[in-house]
């Protein structure tokens, strides 16, 4: 297990885990969604791919439409 902040709180989840696993246990589906990681903005198509690592600082934005 590895120690990261996301969006400012800190939380405890697997070694190797990818954006896309982590969004998967966090339970959050939307398609209008980003991923930072340490201030860099990560394209949804690297999701699969990018590993979390110990002491990263990720930011998960919804976009959420409205008037």
């Amino acid at each position: 297990m590895i120690e990261v902040t996301i969006n400012d709180s800190p939380k405890t989840i697997a070694v190797d885990q990818t954006i896309a696993a982590l969004l998967a246990e966090l339970k959050i589906e939307s398609p209008a969604i980003a991923v930072e990681i340490n201030q860099q903005l990560k394209p949804r198509n690297t999701f699969d791919t990018t590993i979390i690592n110990a002491g990263d600082a990720i930011e998960i934005v919804t976009l959420v439409g409205g008037g």
